[in-house]
């Protein structure tokens, strides 16, 4: 049984129809013209009536309108009730349960209908002799009764398929434009990315020379200046940390900004991923945070560049602590086989932490370049991570919900994957 398959201008002509009923005499008929304004009512309110009935709402539909049809047959039957010229409201019903069941629902429930009609035989019999050609008509009407369920359920069932293969293809249609809402996005944000690379990397170029000048000069100034002007020696030494600082963002930005050289190897990323919490633990980054680790069995190796992955992973664990705070938190790594149904293997790195989260307005721009949640850094880090990951063919995502803490999802594909890959 499924939804009711047809419009509701249909519903209008079955009353034309029944008001051409109420029409032909007797027009008198008081029991007639009420049967016949019930039949309406219940056509009217029957899409209402299904939907609070629940379940069995459209049996109970057809089974009322089958009794209705039955009394009206009664009530304008003379001198029997099977002589009635009003059996065509049997339709009625039958039509109903071709819109609501599917064959043998229609089937059963049209047999309902004809035991019903062909009950007066017996009231019939009392008034005259059925003949032969009485019977054969009375097997007309009813063979017609089967006739009318069985199309109209043929049709009712290809336009079921109809609506089910235009909602499938909705679907397929809304989700192809979501991926291309995707890949336009990325496609807008590849575009900045290179613009601003190739900007970073003239600017830091630049900033360089005149960088090394001036810590050259500090380093000068602090050997000739004496302890007898402590306040210039002072001022000499903020000099060069300040440059020595100043350095290691330009330096930054050349990583950001240099093409990605790759020197790839196949390798457990499970053996990497162990080395980078053993990095970070030494550097008391998480010394008050929980690590757990959730490394799934039988991963195939990937094929990464070490020294660029370590520093992928040392970021994500870095940020993960830093978000926690110095009261500590859960950090929890997951490494597991990809789930997407595609035929690349894929190895998924998940780093989850128990901080603040990622503010909402931010999750879309948390991997470009100058965009941090820290009072205090530049925001690249996570844009070279990202860049990174796309180097190596992977894909880099923030897949938690606000409030929850962050959780980042990095996915490489397989050795043998990206070796087949490389060959093509």
């Amino acid at each position: 049984m499924t939804e009711r398959a047809t419009p509701r201008w249909l519903d209008v002509l079955w009353l034309i129809f029944l008001g051409g009923l109420a029409l032909i005499p007797p027009v008198a008929e008081l029991h007639k013209q009420l049967i016949l304004l019930i039949i309406g009512i219940s056509q009217l309110l029957e899409t209402q009536f299904v939907r609070r009935a629940g379940k069995p709402g459209p049996a109970m539909a057809v089974l009322i309108k089958i009794v209705l049809a039955t009394v009206l047959i009664n009530h304008t039957g003379d001198p029997a009730a099977i002589n009635s010229g009003y059996y065509p409201i049997y339709y009625l019903p039958v039509m109903t349960a071709a819109m609501y069941f599917g064959p043998v629902g229609t089937l059963l429930w049209t047999l309902a209908a004809s035991v019903a009609y062909s009950s007066y035989l017996y009231q019939a019999n009392l008034h005259f002799t059925i003949t032969a050609n009485s019977l054969s008509e009375l097997l007309m009407r009813v063979l017609f009764f089967f006739f009318v369920a069985m199309t109209v359920n043929r049709f009712v069932m290809q336009y079921r398929v109809q609506v089910r293969r235009y909602q499938a293809l909705s679907e397929t249609l809304t989700e192809a434009n979501r991926n291309l809402k995707l890949a336009q996005d990325e496609a807008r944000r590849a575009e900045r990315l290179a613009a601003l690379g190739q900007l970073s990397a003239g600017l830091a170029h630049e900033i360089r020379n005149p960088l090394g000048v001036i810590k050259g000069s500090a380093e000068i100034l602090t050997q000739k200046l004496d302890d007898a002007n402590p306040l210039a020696k002072e001022l000499a030494g903020y000099i060069y940390t300040e440059v020595n600082r100043v350095s290691a963002l330009v330096s930054r930005f050349l990583d950001f900004a240099r093409p990605s050289q790759l020197d790839l190897g196949a390798h457990d990323l499970a053996t990497v991923v162990e080395r980078c919490l053993k990095t970070v633990s030494e550097q008391g980054a998480c010394k008050k945070a929980s690590i757990k680790r959730d490394y799934a069995s039988g991963l195939p190796p990937v094929m990464l560049d070490r020294d660029l992955c370590d520093q992928v992973f040392t970021n994500l664990f870095m940020n993960a602590c830093e978000a926690m705070g110095e009261e500590g938190g859960d950090l929890r790594v997951r490494l597991r086989a990809s789930d997407e149904t595609t035929e690349a293997r894929s190895v998924v790195v998940e780093v989850e932490d128990s901080g603040p989260g990622v503010p909402p307005e931010m999750k879309e721009q948390i991997f470009n370049p100058f965009v941090t949640t820290k009072k205090s850094g530049v925001g690249l880090g996570l844009a070279i991570v990202s860049k990174i990951v796309d180097a190596h063919g992977g894909s880099l995502k923030l897949v938690s919900e606000p409030g929850h803490g962050a959780c980042f999802r990095v996915t490489f594909p397989a050795a043998a994957d990206t070796e087949k890959g490389a060959k093509n």
